[in-house]
This record gives structure tokens, sequence and C-alpha cells, in this order.
């Protein structure tokens, strides 16, 4: 039986490893640290690499019962049998995604700073939205566009579940728990961390 989608949690994406036997590794730590979802996403692998490491990553997922997200890439979604993918603005429609994947699958919007492409992403049937970058990151580089405002009024504006991003780390997060976000997605501060379950626990417990 396929995991279910969560309610609030951290939600950490991968980072480029090459090393798929590292990869794996961390996220396993990650797994155990209790993490509420798992995105995959690789810009530096072949696709047969992908495919590879996604379904590797997916069978770890299964173990811990934590739904996988496949970023950017709804047919490596399909053949790794996640429970969803994340689409940016210029990745295809929902619609494509949704007929490709089924009604089950979470499919996941990013809308930046934007509130109006937020509310549409919820009118075409996406599961959540991610607003970011809050803080600087090397994940999402440049000057911090999203605000606690973009939560409070996301909140005020539409009713599926929001995910803030952008160097977000245990010691910050708390103002935007509060404004709002339902998970918190961390790609460095989490992996590049020397303790990543430990990491991980810290912030379950903020929420």
């Amino acid at each position: 039986m396929r995991p279910s989608f969560p309610t609030k949690g951290l939600y950490a994406i991968t980072p480029d490893i090459s090393d798929t036997s590292l990869l794996l590794d961390k996220v396993e730590k990650a797994l155990i640290g209790g993490i509420a979802l798992l995105q995959y996403r690789d810009k530096i692998s072949t696709a047969s690499e992908r495919t590879f490491r996604a379904k590797a990553i997916h069978t770890l997922c299964l173990r811990y019962r934590v739904p996988l997200i496949i970023n950017d890439d709804p047919e490596l979604a399909l053949a790794c049998e996640a429970e969803g993918v994340h689409l940016g603005q210029t990745d295809g429609s929902i619609q494509h995604a949704r007929a490709l994947l089924g009604n089950s699958a979470m499919i996941g919007i990013t809308c930046h700073h934007n509130i109006a492409l937020a509310i549409t992403a919820e009118q075409q049937g996406a599961d959540y939205v991610a607003f970011g970058r809050f803080f600087n990151s090397s994940t999402k580089p440049g000057t911090p566009l999203a605000t606690i405002d973009t939560l409070i009024n996301a909140k005020r504006n539409i009713c599926i579940p929001i995910v803030a991003i952008g160097g977000i780390t245990v010691d910050n997060v708390r103002p935007i728990i509060s404004a709002g976000a339902s998970f918190t997605a961390v790609v460095d501060g989490l992996f590049s961390s020397t303790n990543i379950s430990s990491v991980c626990k810290g912030f379950h417990n903020l929420f």
C-alpha cells in the first residue's frame, strides 16, 4: 500500500551527489530521522542513472512509509512508481501529470512568491504549492523574494498545503511554520550536515 500524504513536517530534497551509494546512505539517514516527504531532485545524472536511483530511493521510502516525489519529471515518477511529482512553472501542466499518474498522485507546483500562481494551481488540481526562496541558499541563489506575508496571504486564499523553501534551517524556521507553512523543504541544510538524523529530529520537534 502506498504511503499516505502527511499533513506537515520536513520535506527533504536530495542534493546533487554523483556517488549513488553515498546518496542512498544520506537518504536513509533522513528517513530514519523522521522526514515527512522526500523529493528526488537530480540535475547531474543521465536518464538511465536517474531511473536506477529513483527506483532505489523509492524502495527505501516504502520501507519507512514516506512518500517519494520526483522533481520535474512525471514520466520518471511513473517509471519508478513514486507517489507524486513536483513541477516548476515550465515543467509541463498539472493536467498532463494527473492524466499520466492518476488521481492518487501528489502533484506540487512551484509558485515562487506569487499568490496568483498558487490560486491557479489549486484550481487546476495541485495537491500542494511551494513558495520560496525565503532566505539565500546554494540551491536557490539570489535575493530572497518570498516573505512571511507571502505565507499569510496564501493561507487566506488557498486551502491546499503550503511548502516553504530556500535557506531554511532549524534556527530560522519558527516564523515560517507560525505563518502557515505545512512543510519546510530543505536541501543542503539537511544533507550537508554531519548528523542528518539529528537535524531531521530538530525540525520534527518544531512541528
